[in-house]
């Protein structure tokens, strides 16, 4: 608990019902661990991580302004609705770019290069979700008990601080 991952996942489950998260946080760790055993396996590179971080970098900023909206501009999420979507497709996103590069997925990546890549992504994925998962229900309950404008703003300012450090992370990669 406590690395990006796991703070990315109680912010949007203080904001958001944690199903839609928890689906999302699913969808892409099984594509991000896909890719990285697909990588490690089949060809053994790496990706290139300065221009992925760059765009992770730019998505959390992104998410810092969209949290910041007031809840009034913010329509109810219902299951199947254009929000309710929107939710997935942005928890999702965000998921895939913040760990495109990060340690667990260069670990899977290392890993299936050598090991059962089938075994190394279900361990990794499942690893992954279980942890994130944990770190939903923490977010979901604090967001109960917390007031929307303190979770909005601690939120954004957790969604800049990984922003600002995955920008930092992929110009130095990159001069």
């Amino acid at each position: 608990m406590g690395d990006k991952s796991q703070l990315t996942a109680m912010a949007f489950a203080a904001r958001y019902r944690p199903w839609p998260v928890l689906t999302a946080i699913a969808v892409a760790t099984a594509g991000v661990h896909a890719v990285s055993v697909g990588v490690g396996y089949g060809l053994g590179l790496a990706l290139p991580t300065a221009w992925i971080a760059l765009a992770g970098g730019c998505a959390f900023l992104g998410f810092a302004v969209w949290t910041l909206r007031p809840e009034g501009e913010e329509p109810e999420e219902t299951a199947g609705s254009r929000v309710g979507r929107s939710v997935l497709v942005g928890v999702a996103t965000t998921f895939f770019l913040s760990e495109l590069g990060d340690k667990t997925m260069l670990a899977s990546l290392t890993l299936a290069a050598t090991d059962n890549p089938v075994a190394v992504w279900g361990g990794a994925a499942a690893g992954m979700i279980a942890a994130d998962g944990l770190a939903i229900l923490i977010g979901y309950h604090l967001g109960r008990r917390l007031p929307q404008r303190t979770i909005r703003l601690a939120a954004a300012a957790l969604f800049a601080v990984f922003g600002v450090a995955l920008l930092i992370r992929a110009v130095t990669a990159l001069v």
